[in-house]
């Protein structure tokens, strides 16, 4: 039997899983309408991995990032879409 391969490689290490995950709820529906997010760290995501995806979400021109109190994070884009 022949198996085609699956079209989305599985992610490998713990800051793929935590931006596959992050990358998940920014691009639903009710998020896209809002653009607006909170989102925490899981109890098995690597802090290390969590932090890194942050940083680099934030480092993105158009994005925001707020830190939260107990480590949730607020994504957000609007105010740059309505400009």
């Amino acid at each position: 039997m022949n198996m085609a391969p699956d079209p989305t490689p599985k992610p490998r290490n713990s800051y793929e899983l935590v931006g596959h995950r992050l990358q998940r709820i920014i691009s639903s529906p009710r998020v896209q309408r809002t653009q607006l997010v909170e989102v925490s760290r899981r109890d098995d995501e690597s802090p290390e991995a969590w932090h890194q995806v942050i940083q680099d979400i934030g480092d993105t021109a158009g994005i925001r990032v707020e830190h939260l109190e107990g480590g949730a994070v607020r994504i957000g884009w609007r105010e740059y879409c309505d400009a």
